[in-house]
């Protein structure tokens, strides 16, 4: 084998479609856009529009609700808390907070506070939370632990 007998597989690639070029193409004439109207001009589409009808999207029935102001809250489990103790990225004498957490890495940015929940293992001792809210697996999990939360008081 030799420098100029390197060449690709046999159909690995194919030269475009050249449309607009004949009607000997294939591609000739409306170049595969069908014929005239609004869809076949270049750059306009109107998405949903249906001639004269209400828009699908219009007829579909509403339901439930999308709450404004509903806070968001990043989720953490405790086996990922322990795993940051473990590497050492989180200290465990301390109070673990949205701070700790966003510096240790575990979550990526503070959105409206901290919920603990539970799953995997959690067996450092005394270790003391300060988040917004936990469920009842997790808080059962650290007081087994021998920690504690503290939560903000209620509104």
């Amino acid at each position: 084998m030799r420098l100029n007998e390197l060449a690709d597989n046999q159909g690995s690639s194919k030269n475009r479609t050249r449309i607009g070029r004949g009607i000997g193409s294939g591609k000739g004439k409306t170049g595969g856009r069908g014929v005239k109207g609004q869809k076949s001009r270049s750059g306009v589409s109107v998405n949903g529009f249906r001639g004269e009808q209400t828009n699908l999207i219009q007829q579909m029935p509403k339901r439930g609700f999308n709450n404004p102001f509903a806070k968001k809250f990043n989720a953490v489990r405790l086996d990922r808390i322990q795993s940051a103790i473990d590497a050492g990225r989180l200290d465990a004498k301390g109070v673990i907070d949205v701070a700790a957490l966003v510096g240790a890495g575990v979550i990526r940015r503070a959105k409206d506070g901290v919920r603990l929940i539970n799953g995997g293992e959690f067996t450092s001792k005394k270790v003391t939370f300060k988040v917004d809210h936990v469920s009842k697996g997790a808080l059962a999990a650290v007081e087994a632990a021998g920690g504690k939360v503290d939560l903000p008081a209620a509104e």
